[in-house]
């Protein structure tokens, strides 16, 4: 015994398928339906599947300092397009990821690769002559620009113990 496929709903194909007969004119024949909700659900529900993994394939392509904002912007323009409604309320994280971005370094990987070769190349200055050496020079300078030099310097000195 097989299942016996769905049946969809028969139409009439003939003109005297409204209420008032063949002297309605205008109306149509009557042919047309509207979709099934269930289809119209479906379609949504893809939609927006494909929009959230659209948006998960754009915040892993972006980079570090994009993807705060880019979540910031999906949440504060969904906040303010649905602010009638309770789902307004993700306009406040939207925005609390906008500021943060401005927080996050430009190029975090840049600059720790070129912190790592200042430092191998500040660990060249090995005797004591040579860091009081260099540490004269930097001395003519303003500590806003010498800042990250003293800085590796002491964290070097530290880690080599009291000589």
């Amino acid at each position: 015994m097989r299942l016996r496929a769905r049946r969809r709903n028969l139409v009439v194909w003939s003109s005297s398928a409204g209420p008032g007969g063949p002297a309605c004119r205008g109306q149509g024949l009557g042919l047309t339906r509207p979709a099934r909700p269930s289809r119209i659900r479906r379609w949504t529900r893809t939609g927006a599947l494909l929009a959230a993994i659209g948006l998960i394939r754009l915040g892993a392509a972006a980079r570090p300092r994009w993807r705060p904002l880019l979540a910031g912007a999906v949440l504060t323009v969904t906040g303010v397009v649905l602010r009638d409604s309770p789902v307004g309320l993700v306009m406040i994280p939207g925005m609390l990821f906008l500021v943060s971005a401005l927080l996050v370094p430009a190029a975090p990987e840049a600059a720790s690769s070129r912190r790592r070769e200042l430092e191998r190349e500040l660990a060249a200055y090995s005797t004591p002559d040579q860091v009081r050496d260099l540490e004269a020079i930097l001395d003519q300078y303003p500590d806003s620009v010498t800042g990250e030099l003293r800085d590796i310097l002491a964290r070097q000195a530290a880690a080599a113990g009291p000589r």
